[in-house]
């Protein structure tokens, strides 16, 4: 199952263990196309077309996928109750997580901080 988004989708576990290991500075919106997690993806999408996060990849991955429980059960996510999980790898890493809504504002915040 996509997610009806323009990032990048993540759909298998290898999909996800690949990103994880390739990629520098790597975000996964884990979530739903429900209300909580579509501000997120559109918040998304505008920092990755904006140009000015090239070194960031943006994805996104179906949480309730089979293959979704290799972020679902990481330590750094397992109390979190509020979609989407988003999730902030460095170096295959993972540096921060926030669980629920978040402004553009705030991912920003975030990947200032961490990348």
């Amino acid at each position: 199952m996509l997610l009806q988004t323009n990032l990048k989708h993540l759909e298998t576990a290898d999909d996800i263990k690949s990103a994880i290991e390739k990629e520098e500075n790597l975000i996964i919106c884990c979530g739903r196309m429900g209300p909580m997690c579509l501000p997120v993806y559109a918040a998304m999408e505008e920092m990755e077309s904006s140009g000015e996060y090239k070194n960031v990849v943006f994805t996104d991955l179906a949480f309730d996928t089979e293959d979704a429980k290799l972020i679902r059960m990481l330590p750094e996510v397992r109390t979190f109750r509020g979609l989407p999980f988003t999730l902030y790898f460095k170096n295959g890493k993972v540096v921060k997580a926030t669980a629920s809504i978040q402004s553009k504002e705030q991912l920003v915040d975030n990947v200032q901080e961490v990348f």
